[in-house]
């Protein structure tokens, strides 16, 4: 099957990453499966703006510094996974298992974490003014000098958070 975005064609391939469904990242430019690990790892800054990768096994996933604004994460694995410094502006991680995630320094501006898995990820300094938290697990999460003005923390899990620094303004959800 063959996928276009702008100028960018996909030839979707299982990417050996433990899913059923194929992964998209294995054929962009910049991204690559580790032959020892199998880990996949895209350059800093790579260009994954728009792509539908839900249900995609990423755990473990080196996607530092990526750009993923609008991109559908919904249901993905990203056990693991590195998204420090990574642009996930208005991104769908509906469901998304982001458990021990780095994303550190990540901008997730309007972003969609509804029921989104996130215990013990790391967040510091992120970038989540807007965001939909509604139902996430929080659970020992690392919310250090985090922006999360105007985020929807409704019925969120935030079991052994740390917020020290976060900026809570207009935050809604938090009782």
């Amino acid at each position: 099957m063959r996928t276009t975005f702008g100028t960018l064609a996909l030839v979707l391939v299982l990417a050996g990453c433990g899913s059923d469904k194929t992964n998209p990242l294995e054929e962009v430019e910049g991204c690559k499966a580790l032959a020892a690990t199998g880990v996949l790892e895209c350059d800093n800054g790579t260009n994954l703006r728009d792509l539908d990768l839900s249900d995609v096994d990423l755990s473990g996933a080196r996607l530092v510094g990526a750009r993923l604004t609008d991109a559908d994460l919904t249901d993905a694995d990203l056990t693991n996974a590195d998204l420090s410094d990574a642009t996930l502006t208005y991104a769908d991680l509906i469901a998304a298992d982001l458990t021990g995630a780095n994303l550190n320094r990540a901008y997730l501006a309007g972003a969609d974490l509804t029921g989104a898995t996130l215990r013990g990820a790391t967040l510091t300094g992120a970038f989540l003014t807007y965001a939909d938290l509604t139902d996430a697990d929080l659970t020992d999460v690392d919310l250090t000098d985090a922006n999360l003005t105007y985020a929807d923390l409704s019925g969120a899990d935030l079991s052994g958070a740390d917020l020290s620094g976060a900026n809570l303004s207009g935050a809604i959800g938090l009782d």
